[in-house]
């Protein structure tokens, strides 16, 4: 016999093998991200701020919405979510988490409300970054019978 693979033999992993991922959950984990980032623009206008905080956290809660929402968006569409997209999120929940040590905010409120929503920013844009690196491209859903 030939150990060459013919039509009848499995020539890759299995259905099981396949590491798929959830586009639904993938989806609300966006869908916080995004709603997180309208926090950030709205803290500075709920609380005492300095003009600092004020383009601070406007800037940053727009684009982290901005970026989360072009990640929801392609999940709708059964598109794995962009790693980059989700990678620069991370990065603006990081900047956002540490920047009332290095800005001044104007209350105290602000602060814990700014470095707590670039915690969740953090956290969970991290993991979508994560996920769907790690993920296989969706593929078409299973016709019904």
């Amino acid at each position: 016999m030939s150990n060459t693979p013919t039509d009848t033999e499995p020539s890759g992993g299995t259905e099981a093998d396949r590491d798929t991922l959830n586009t639904d959950t993938m989806q609300w984990v966006s869908a916080i991200v995004a709603l997180a980032g309208l926090g950030l623009v709205a803290y500075p206008f709920m609380f005492e701020a300095t003009e600092a905080a004020i383009w601070n956290d406007t800037m940053i809660g727009t684009a982290v919405f901005l970026l989360a929402g072009y990640n929801f968006y392609r999940l709708t569409k059964d598109r794995l979510a962009s790693v980059a997209v989700a990678s620069l999120a991370t990065l603006l929940g990081l900047w956002a988490l540490v920047s009332p040590a290095v800005i001044e905010m104007g209350s105290s409120e602000l602060a814990m409300t700014t470095a707590g929503g670039g915690l969740i920013i953090t956290a969970l844009s991290a993991y979508s970054a994560y996920a769907n690196s790690r993920a296989d491209a969706p593929g078409p859903a299973p016709a019904r019978a």
